[in-house]
């Protein structure tokens, strides 16, 4: 018997690209985003890190090969001395619209600024939708003056909460935090309804096969991250049949 679907904070849930349609195109590139948006994906996930002239780029890794052996830090080169194929976040938001939710994980100090202020000048209609993860909390925290519109999410793992979901809950809705984001194996049905209860939305990651993917959306998930787009948009459709 198929388990009755819970209700979501998000309806739809988002569907986030891991990194783009990582699955079917270099992860991280203006291709890669534009893909996933044209399989169906509703919501797109990078990584933000900053050039050492103040610029927004995103990449996983925050390093870039410098000869055969050598790598250096994206925080230590100005944009220009970047490979090409590693995107601004302007560029994101001039090649593939804003029509779509973007989920970042601020990768390095003054991030977080940084991206608000970069989103507010080149396309502040993102705002709202721009969800900013970390997994230190007090730096999300510190967000919430700048901008009352853009989701922060607690990045996190069930066996990091040391004082338990509840209480966890509790501070996140007190501090004025959006959402928490949980590896995939972390949720039940209970967990999710726990922080429905306090208004906070709840994200999974790491969902690459079907049969990942379809009882968390029954659990009322309010978003999933995968790096298989096809995968997930036709699990999203079996299951809730709004992507259509």
């Amino acid at each position: 018997m198929q388990q009755q679907r819970l209700p979501s904070l998000l309806d739809p849930p988002i569907l986030f690209a891991h990194r783009g349609a990582r699955a079917h195109a270099p992860e991280n590139t203006i291709e890669a985003f534009a893909l996933a948006l044209k399989l169906g994906a509703t919501g797109l996930e990078s990584d933000v890190w900053t050039t050492s002239d103040g610029i927004a780029v995103l990449d996983h890794d925050g390093e870039v090969p410098r000869g055969r052996l050598r790598k250096r830090k994206i925080g230590d080169l100005r944009r220009a001395e970047l490979p090409s194929h590693i995107p601004t976040l302007t560029d994101l938001y001039e090649q593939c619209g804003t029509d779509y939710e973007l989920s970042l994980d601020l990768k390095d100090p003054g991030s977080g600024p940084l991206v608000i202020a970069t989103t507010r000048e080149a396309a502040p209609e993102m705002l709202p939708r721009l969800w900013l993860c970390s997994p230190y909390l007090h730096k999300i925290e510190r967000l919430r003056p700048l901008d009352g519109d853009v989701k922060l999410v607690d990045s996190t793992r069930l066996d990091k909460i040391s004082e338990g979901p509840e209480r966890r809950a509790a501070h996140l809705a007190k501090t004025g935090i959006d959402a928490i984001n949980m590896r995939h194996m972390d949720w039940n049905g209970g967990l999710v309804a726990l922080f429905h209860r306090f208004e906070l939305t709840a994200f999974a990651w790491d969902l690459q096969f079907d049969h990942l993917l379809r009882p968390l959306l029954r659990m009322g998930i309010d978003g999933v991250y995968s790096d298989w787009v096809d995968r997930m948009v036709d699990a999203a459709r079996d299951e809730l049949g709004s992507y259509d």
